[in-house]
């Protein structure tokens, strides 16, 4: 095989090039175990025959929901795609109500689902969807299991069957439908042909500079989401081997133990990963306390390509051997690289991690162009600090005279299942997709993100101001966990913030100051809380324009979750529902009696 055409190529092509003993890698009971490329193309063809033999047909659609990512779930994907059927990932965290609108829109037939929590919530709406059948990965009693699957697939008789239906199946066809969380309105079902996913794999991999067959990954960004099953299947393409984590809890634990070159993830979790390393070198005291924090204050000034001159040079050498080593260990002691994606990263953190020698790649894109658009690459002067990178090859990147960002490739999507008005309203003529995105392209063509379109407001002055920069920019603060920027049509912006209740604990003990219970409904509403918060944001507002700054603060008194309606999958904010959530701090700000 030259390359890839259809995504269950991938498996084959790792196993021409260079298969692996230890391909897939997931915990069960305690313990690791590994599947090897011919075993994971071996199940793959079981699940193929077994689901031939249960009637799927080509163009059916098979939902797969699941807690963490797994080695099922891959085997499921390329036994699935090899019938010429669609697979249809589901966020576990989303509502009932979403589990069934998605699972009824999509007509899928057969729905996988990981563990009991997931069956749960899938058994209360089955009834309002066309499933047939629903199984499980998890051994739960009077539930149909997956193995069920794999048994019927063991008699090989009918294999000759699933080779037609993968030869018949051609690269632009229909191979997976992607429902976006959504920051407002009922998700959309993004249909991805194999083509859209596979040419975003072979583009983005002269990105990414692995050794085939040498590295180890650890993946545990949810895989119903674009940009980690992309990453998936480029992990196969360049032969690493796959370790799924146990749980976003267990990460530190599972990093320790798989000690990975590369893993991928998102801003929220890498300043969450910051936060803590900060917390745990205010503890230390002494002289350990001033070498940590001088450290910490020379990666804030990071530059790529020595451009700091030979003296910043010289002490980073010293703060990598002292300090930031211990950074590496904590993260495994091997990584190499990590890939960060579906929202802008702070600037700051990409410095202080490059410096620490633990490189984030920063890149850019959506569920709708599979995902890559743009992305860092640390070689040949291809990483700039506060952008996403340069374009990837064969996708073409302009601003349009509003300053959306267009773009145009074979990674674009075929269209909104069953929304041809919707699908036109961001494909036009000219087969550019509208991104929604602000931004601007510099003169060595690397692609910044400023905000998202329809998310500028105008403040009833007539000013536009972008939340996202001054949220991105206030969160920095070890005080601010969440933040949204609001002020649409009013007469100046405010924000709705979430305090960081856990370290606002530690730093109230620290000050003997009283919280009252310690409850996050105390914390919001203590005075002086909000005394050192407004601090915070006072600081950071000397950095906008006077019509940019935050005038009022309002704390809420819970935290911002998936479940709750707050945040989308990705940790994007659904800024319809935080505002509707907390109406009476909006006109508290806004209407004060």
């Amino acid at each position: 095989m030259d390359k890839p055409t259809r995504l269950f190529d991938f498996p084959y092509f790792q196993l021409e090039k260079h298969a692996l003993e230890k391909a897939l890698v997931t915990k069960y009971d305690g313990t690791w175990k590994a599947i090897s490329t011919q075993e994971y193309i071996d199940r793959a063809n079981a699940v193929s025959r077994g689901l031939l033999r249960l009637g799927i047909k080509p163009n059916d659609k098979i939902a797969i929901i699941s807690t963490s990512n797994r080695t099922e779930w891959n085997i499921m994907d390329i036994g699935v795609l090899q019938t010429g059927a669609q697979t249809v990932p589901i966020y576990p965290t989303i509502s009932e109500e979403d589990y069934q609108y998605v699972l009824d829109h999509s007509e899928a037939v057969f729905c996988f689902v990981s563990d009991k929590e997931v069956l749960g919530k899938l058994n209360s709406i089955k009834q309002d969807t066309k499933l047939k059948e629903v199984y499980t990965f998890d051994e739960i009693e009077g539930t149909k299991n997956w193995k069920e699957v794999l048994e019927l697939g063991e008699d090989k008789s009918n294999q000759d069957e699933v080779e037609q239906i993968k030869k018949a199946v051609r690269p632009d066809d229909l191979a997976t439908l992607i429902y976006t969380s959504g920051t407002t309105g009922r998700p959309k079902g993004v249909m991805l042909s194999h083509n859209n996913l596979v040419s975003n794999v072979l583009d983005s991999a002269e990105r990414v500079p692995f050794e085939r067959g040498t590295y180890v990954a650890l993946s545990f960004l949810p895989v119903c989401h674009v940009f980690e099953r992309m990453i998936l299947y480029l992990y196969q393409y360049y032969s690493v081997s796959i370790h799924f984590a146990e749980s976003i809890e267990k990460i530190s634990d599972n990093l320790k133990e798989v000690k990975p070159h590369v893993i991928t993830a998102v801003p929220r979790l890498l300043e969450k990963v910051y936060d803590k390393i900060i917390a745990k070198g205010s503890t230390v005291g002494g002289i350990k306390q001033k070498l940590f924090f001088w450290a910490v204050e020379l990666g804030l000034e990071y530059e790529p390509y020595g451009q700091n001159g030979w003296w910043y040079e010289t002490r980073l050498k010293l703060a990598r051997k002292l300090i930031f080593s211990k950074w590496k260990e904590g993260l495994g002691g091997n990584i190499e690289l990590i890939v960060s994606g579906s929202a802008a990263l702070q600037p700051r953190l990409a410095r202080v991690f490059a410096a620490a020698d633990i490189p984030v790649m920063e890149g850019y894109g959506l569920t709708e162009t599979s995902p890559v658009i743009a992305v860092n690459d640390q070689r040949n002067k291809g990483f700039r600090i506060g952008t996403v990178g340069r374009p990837i090859r064969n996708v073409e990147v302009k601003i349009a005279e509003d300053g959306e960002i267009l773009a145009k490739g074979p990674n674009v999507m075929l269209g909104y299942y069953k929304e041809p008005e919707k699908t036109k309203e961001v494909l036009n003529g000219d087969h550019f997709f509208h991104t929604g995105d602000i931004g601007e392209l510099d003169k060595d063509g690397f692609l910044k993100i400023t905000d998202r379109k329809k998310e500028m407001f105008k403040t009833s002055g007539g000013k536009y101001v972008a939340p996202q920069i001054i949220e991105n920019t206030m969160k920095q603060s070890r005080f601010i966990e969440q933040i949204m920027v609001i002020g649409d049509g009013e007469k100046m912006p405010a924000a709705l913030i979430q305090p960081n209740f856990e370290f606002i604990q530690e730093w109230a003990k620290r000050k003997n100051l009283d919280i009252g219970d310690g409850s996050e409904k105390a914390i919001a509403e203590n005075d002086q809380v909000k005394e050192r918060i407004q601090e915070e944001v006072d600081f950071y507002n000397e950095k906008f324009g006077k019509w940019e700054r935050i005038k009022v603060i309002e704390l809420t008194g819970e935290v911002w979750g998936i479940e709750e309606g707050h945040l989308t999958p990705t940790m994007k904010l659904k800024r319809r529902n935080i505002k509707d959530r907390y109406k009476k701090l909006y006109e508290k700000i806004y209407r004060p009696m």
